[in-house]
């Protein structure tokens, strides 16, 4: 399999990429032990591309401006993957998946990589396996990845964890002054982009003098150094684009290309792909102990009893918590 994904490129690199991303998102101990041989295998290959994330309310025009820009990178020389991730309903649990059909110029092209992948009810607008199916497209020879996030509200912001750039896609007529302070998505965004401006580029004005206002803002509460003009720094923008006509793609990977530059000079982008790794380790941790402490057979023991006693209103959920975690340390010592 890792012949495949570094091998040339075509038909049968796809199919073990996708292969490759199937078995990292499986479920089962045993795969989950191959894909762990698998990411090991591919780490001397991966960490060249530029890691894109984007994300924004629903309707403001991703898989759009993700199409129109990936074809735009592909005609410049680019090979350029895409993540998509498709929320799950808390309903059925199952996910429509829709994003590779909707990009259908953008699949047609031998350069790009196109996979959906279900939230499957982690936060964060992000699937849990993403940071490794774009180790995964890394190896694979793709110089840009981008991952496109559930439509996300003002706490989903996970994406920005682990990725170069978060790219923070915005509508016109989308609030005031105030309601663009209040997004703490905002704070985060390394470039902020007004979508859809050609319908109504008067709006789309007004919504980028507001945006680059509140980001100043931000700059004096929180990051100091926003607030200077260090030309070694990259400081927050506004670009304003159509994704449907391909409006604006040059101004936006200058303002890419650009923050790749000084990012890389003052040693940023290499600092953020360390502490992203290793937050990285630490969720896996947090999700195997996890995983160990309801499998433990004191806790097992215990859980039917005490979760018929907290349904019922007789044990309090701190209570109930403690004594089970008090039966797993039990067993264990």
């Amino acid at each position: 399999m890792v012949d495949g994904i570094t091998g040339a490129t075509g038909p049968a690199q796809r199919r073990a990429i996708a292969k490759a991303i199937t078995l990292l998102e499986s479920t089962r101990a045993d795969h989950r032990a191959q894909g762990d041989e698998l990411l090991t295998a591919l780490l001397p290959h991966t960490g060249k591309s530029l890691r894109i994330g984007i994300s924004g309310v629903p309707g403001v025009g991703k898989s759009t401006f993700i199409e129109s820009l990936g074809v735009h990178l592909i005609e410049h020389g680019h090979r350029v993957a895409v993540l998509a991730i498709d929320p799950s309903s808390t309903v059925s649990g199952g996910s429509i998946l829709g994003d590779k059909t909707r990009m259908d110029r953008l699949s047609a092209l031998e350069a790009a990589y196109i996979r959906p992948s279900p939230s499957s009810g982690t936060l964060g607008g992000v699937a849990e396996k993403t940071r490794e199916a774009m180790l995964v497209c890394e190896a694979a020879g793709y110089d840009v990845v981008l991952v496109e996030t559930v439509g996300v509200g003002q706490s989903e912001t996970a994406v920005s964890g682990m990725t170069d750039m978060f790219v923070l896609l915005q509508l016109p007529n989308a609030g005031d002054d105030l309601q663009a302070i209040k997004k703490g998505v905002m704070e985060l965004a390394d470039l902020v982009v007004i979508n859809k401006s050609d319908i109504d580029p008067a709006a789309a004005t007004r919504a980028r003098a507001q945006i680059q206002s509140a980001l100043r803002l931000f700059g004096l509460h929180g990051n100091p150094e926003h607030a200077h003009h260090d030309e070694a720094l990259w400081h927050p923008r506004v670009i304003q684009i159509s994704g449907l006509k391909g409006e604006g793609l040059d101004d936006f990977w200058q303002a890419v290309t650009q923050f790749r530059s000084l990012q890389t000079a003052n040693g940023r982008l290499a600092a953020r792909r360390q502490q992203q790794n290793l937050a990285w380790m630490w969720e896996r941790i947090d999700a195997g102990l996890k995983s160990a402490f309801r499998a433990h057979p004191g806790v097992r023991a215990e859980l039917p009893a005490m979760l018929e006693a907290v349904s019922a209103g007789r044990v309090a959920p701190s209570t109930a918590a403690r004594t089970l975690l008090a039966a797993q340390l039990s067993n264990t010592s």
